[in-house]
């Protein structure tokens, strides 16, 4: 019974450890955003402005932090089994 016990509490460690490091990412990218000289203005990116209506999208930007994202994801996954 107390091995089931921490078998369990040392997989919940290793989802709080990646939770942990995927907000400290995030605040950092939120905190820095501004810094980042390409983000939001690559080709790809589109600006409607039509009147006092104004719409961002930023498609190339997303698929770019969606690369990203996943590479680093799949080498954290990688290391923590």
């Amino acid at each position: 019974m107390a091995d089931r016990c921490k078998m369990e509490f040392h997989g919940l460690g290793k989802i709080v450890i990646l939770a942990g490091a995927f907000l400290v990412c995030l605040g950092l990218l939120l905190i820095f955003w501004q810094r980042i000289p390409f983000l939001g203005q690559l080709p790809g990116d589109m600006l409607v402005e039509r009147g006092p209506f104004r719409l961002f999208f930023p498609i190339a930007t997303c698929i770019i932090l969606s690369a990203i994202l996943t590479v680093i994801l799949n080498v954290l996954l990688r290391l923590f089994r």
